[in-house]
């Protein structure tokens, strides 16, 4: 029977909420084993003048336990 762990985590980006995520992911790839899927729970952005400037978007990551994993 698998487990899954939920960890929420904020993704920014200058370019798009699209990126955003990307490059959230990414990043917890590096540090993060078995990630299994994301939820996107929130976007919002950051106004200068009457332009987006900055992307924000909270995730729901989930990744699988590894029982048999040694420490």
């Amino acid at each position: 029977m698998g487990i899954e762990k939920h960890l929420i985590i904020t993704g920014t980006s200058t370019v798009s909420w699209k990126d955003a995520v990307v490059q959230a992911v990414n990043e917890a790839s590096k540090t993060i084993d078995y990630l299994s899927c994301v939820k996107i729970l929130d976007q919002r952005a950051k106004i200068d003048g009457k332009k987006l400037v900055q992307y924000y978007v909270d995730l729901d990551l989930s990744f699988v336990i590894d029982r048999d994993r040694d420490n």
